[in-house]
C-alpha cells in the first residue's frame, strides 16, 4: 500500500513537473511571438518615417534649387551695393588720411 502512494505520489510530481513544463513553453512562445510582431510593427514604423523625412528633403532640396538664381542675383546686387559704398567711404576720406599722414611723417620730434 506504502509502494503505490508513494508511486501515485511520483506520477502526481512527474504530471505536475509536465503540465509546468507545458505552461513555460506556452508562455515563452507567446512572448516570442510578441517580440516578433513588435519588430514588425517597429520596422513598419521605421520605414513610414525615413520615407517621410525624406520626401521632405527632397522638397526642400527642390524649393531651395528653385530659388537659387534669385539668391544669387540678390546675393550680387547686396555685394555691389557693399562695394559701392566702400569705395564712397574711402573717396571721401582719403584726402583726410593723406593729409594725416603727410603731417606725421613730416613732423620731426626731439
Amino acid at each position: 500500500m506504502e509502494a503505490n502512494r508513494g508511486q501515485n505520489g511520483i506520477q502526481q510530481l512527474l504530471a505536475a513537473e509536465q503540465e509546468a513544463q507545458h505552461i513555460v513553453n506556452s508562455a515563452r512562445n507567446a512572448k516570442m511571438a510578441r517580440l516578433k510582431q513588435a519588430k514588425e510593427e517597429a520596422e513598419k514604423e521605421i520605414a513610414e518615417y525615413r520615407a517621410q523625412v525624406e520626401y521632405e528633403f527632397k522638397k526642400k532640396v527642390a524649393e531651395s534649387s528653385g530659388y537659387s538664381g534669385a539668391n544669387v542675383k540678390r546675393l550680387e546686387t547686396e555685394t555691389d551695393a557693399k562695394i559701392n559704398h566702400l569705395k564712397n567711404e574711402a573717396a571721401r576720406i582719403s584726402h583726410d588720411v593723406v593729409q594725416m599722414l603727410l603731417k606725421n611723417v613730416t613732423t620731426v620730434r626731439n
